[in-house]
């Protein structure tokens, strides 16, 4: 039971302290994100179970953008610094949270590890949050784009089961696809179940071990960081115009 959000459990923590804690949360975010914008950097919130492929994915990411472009993460889970150790072993700088009992990663905790953290050039920070459908969703990190993995392996119905986390993603991975000629699961049926869930319904198929589907996720994380490029340029010229305007004193 994680110790400040209470699960979503009115009993254990009150109404009030949830929203004052994440009242304070939101700050906290608001501040990674405008300091990551700024930096040029689109970082994203990766989510899902426990088992549903998010190191993997960030591993075979690593190898289609090979070299072109830096990556980053921080990892976050109750316990163990493994999956860290695994991305930077596919060459990605890595950084562990270990939360203990909490079940999800908090503007706070992110804040609190990008300081020192040399993110000189990096295009992409990856965010690897504790595997969970339930807890991550709420919070608010200062990412620029929530991504949800959810492999074959869960079943179709994961979709309307947590409908908060699948409501709040802005792209789904439905991963582990080389595995679907083994179960008895249909990938239309999580797409209509994603359909109820989400606004506006963004899907690609993956396959970690196979590479399928990567081609067009990497397109889709280059696009999103064209958007915070330009972004960017247009803040950083709003900014020199507006000083441009201001009468100059002595």
């Amino acid at each position: 039971m994680c110790r400040d959000c209470g699960c979503g459990d009115p009993e254990l923590v009150p109404v009030e302290i949830q929203a004052k804690i994440l009242e304070g949360n939101d700050r906290v975010a608001s501040h990674n994100r405008e300091h990551l914008a700024a930096a040029g950097i689109l970082a994203i919130n990766l989510m899902g179970s426990p088992g549903a492929g998010k190191t993997a994915i960030l591993e075979r990411t690593a190898t289609f953008f090979s070299g072109a472009l830096r990556l980053a993460a921080i990892t976050g889970d109750l316990a163990t610094d493994n999956d860290a150790e695994r991305l930077i072993r596919a060459g990605i700088p890595s950084r562990s949270i270990t939360t203990g009992t909490a079940c999800h990663l908090d503007a706070r905790l992110i804040h609190d590890s990008l300081h020192g953290f040399d993110l000189e050039g990096v295009g992409i920070l990856f965010i690897e949050n504790v595997g969970n459908l339930v807890c991550p969703a709420v919070y608010d990190l200062g990412e620029a784009a929530n991504v949800v993995a959810l492999s074959v392996t869960e079943g179709e119905d994961k979709p309307l089961k947590y409908p908060t986390m699948f409501h709040k993603a802005d792209l789904v991975l439905i991963t582990k696809s080389d595995l679907i000629p083994h179960l008895e699961i249909s990938v239309d049926k999580i797409r209509e179940n994603l359909a109820h869930v989400m606004p506006d319904p963004r899907v690609i198929e993956v396959s970690a071990k196979s590479g399928l589907g990567f081609e067009e996720w990497t397109g889709w994380l280059n696009a999103r960081r064209e958007q915070i490029g330009r972004a960017t340029r247009l803040q950083a010229h709003d900014h020199h115009h507006a000083h441009a305007g201001e009468p100059h004193r002595h």
